[in-house]
């Protein structure tokens, strides 16, 4: 409820919430349970993802076909519970299992199990793009792509924040379509670590310069469909923790639309590419009937700005 409020004080009517809740929604019982939980409580229009695990490979093409979900999502790096899909024939299994577009956070597992000792070296929150480094985003990336073709299932994938994987996923556009976030393209490492400690903790992570201006420049070629919030909040006392148990994620949802504004304000995108990463982007990769337009027999659910504030 506070989510979908936050929403649309910020200017967003429409959310599609991730499955790595608790409970994590990877069945048709937890499924059906958030929506009824959702009934009600919800001030903008919404649907939810499946997440992809171990125990439900079997199930994914029946539950991705429930009234309400929005598709697959696949995580390569752990995330909730069992909520990991961290190897090729796992991986392969989930795309060969349906045809929608599954939407993918792409990190290497066996990487960030390997760079451990990094992440418990007993530094801070600047460690956290040197664990989960450029190389754990573009490994998972690279395999996404390659069995993703081999299966001819299209992904979408999450919360890109390398130069590198940019210049990947340019290349094969036909089978994969890309995310970028506000926070990315606006916090750098590791300036941000210095100013806001746990608080810039996210994952994948903020990375430096470079990278960043990698994303302004498929931002700025077309490369990049869709902006996403990858709203992900906790308590302040869970975020003073120290590093590493400090959890990673931060709000995003109310905060989107007016950090773009500011960076259409600035020069650094025109407001009708705004329009297509926030509006038109979305509802194509997602299917979203009757949005993302303003057009006779659309959904009238409209953001009004004021750009002199």
């Amino acid at each position: 409820e506070s989510g979908s409020k936050a929403a649309v004080l910020g200017g967003v009517t429409t959310v599609f919430e991730m499955p790595n809740t608790t409970p994590p929604t990877t069945t048709a019982e937890s499924f059906t349970e958030k929506l009824l939980r959702a009934d009600g409580r919800y001030h903008c229009d919404y649907g939810f993802f499946i997440g992809a695990c171990k125990e439900n490979i079997a199930s994914l093409p029946a539950l991705e076909r429930l009234s309400g979900c929005v598709g697959v999502k696949i995580f390569m790096g752990s995330s909730t519970g069992t909520l990991l899909i961290p190897d090729d024939n796992m991986l392969k299994e989930v795309l060969s299992s349906g045809r929608r577009r599954a939407a993918v956070h792409a990190e290497d597992e066996n990487r960030l199990k390997e760079r451990l000792p990094i992440r418990n070296s007993g530094g801070g929150p600047e460690l956290h793009p040197q664990w989960r480094d450029v190389k754990t985003a573009l490994l998972a990336t690279e395999r996404l792509v390659r069995l993703a073709r081999t299966h001819r299932r299209p992904v979408h994938v999450l919360h890109v924040t390398t130069a590198d994987e940019i210049n990947l996923l340019r290349k094969v556009r036909d089978i994969a379509t890309v995310e970028c976030t506000p926070q990315h393209l606006t916090l750098v490492a590791p300036d941000c670590y210095d100013q806001l400690g746990t608080y810039a903790q996210m994952n994948p992570p903020i990375r430096n310069e470079k990278h960043r201006q990698g994303l302004w420049q498929g931002i700025l070629d077309g490369t990049v469909d869709v902006i996403g919030s990858d709203h992900a909040p906790h308590t302040q006392a869970e975020k003073d923790m120290d590093y590493p148990n400090s959890p990673s994620g931060m709000p995003g949802v109310q905060t989107l639309l007016p950090i773009m504004l500011d960076h259409v304000n600035a020069g650094r995108l025109s407001l009708k590419r705004l329009v297509e990463l926030t509006s038109t982007g979305p509802a194509r990769i997602y299917g979203a009937a009757l949005k993302g337009e303003v057009k006779v027999g659309y959904d009238a659910d409209l953001t009004l700005v004021d750009l002199g504030l």
